[in-house]
């Protein structure tokens, strides 16, 4: 991005509601955090796949609340990042009933990782995320104003 650019990106975002861009920023860094995860864990179990495959959805749908094609979405959107946020809380917990801690097991000054869910572990990070996009999608749900202030567009 050049120093050009930097008017077009002002121009952008006084179009989208602040709403708009705080559940787009959400659902981009959940989204990737979520690939990242799936990605780096030693072994692709099902709940690797999971957690990519929903990553993947939910940074697209980050992406699309920066287009227009958000206004087609509505109030869905809201009710999308619940459904989102709830799936990586039931992964999160799903992980953790596998007996999966996400905890490194110390033997002899060496960490080795619990293998249960293919090396994938429960994560606190993703937690926090999934909860912050579970209030995020409870707030554009229940306020419904997902379009830029009057103000926004003088």
């Amino acid at each position: 991005m050049s120093v050009r650019d930097v008017p077009s990106v002002m121009a952008m975002s006084a179009r989208l509601s602040t709403m708009r861009l705080y559940g787009s920023v959400i659902a981009l860094v959940s989204g990737g955090y979520s690939i990242h995860l799936a990605t780096t864990g030693s072994g692709m179990a099902t709940s690797a796949w999971l957690m990519l495959v929903l990553g993947a959805v939910v940074l697209v749908h980050g992406a699309v609340l920066l287009t227009p094609l958000a206004a087609r979405l509505g109030s869905a959107s809201g009710l999308l990042m619940l459904v989102y946020a709830v799936l990586m809380l039931f992964t999160q917990l799903w992980m953790i009933s596998m007996g999966n801690s996400g905890m490194r097991d110390g033997m002899n000054g060496m960490n080795e990782v619990n293998s249960v869910a293919g090396g994938m572990g429960w994560d606190a990070g993703m937690v926090a995320i999934a909860l912050l996009m579970l209030a995020s999608g409870a707030i554009m749900t229940a306020r419904r104003d997902m379009t830029p202030s009057k103000g926004a567009m003088e």
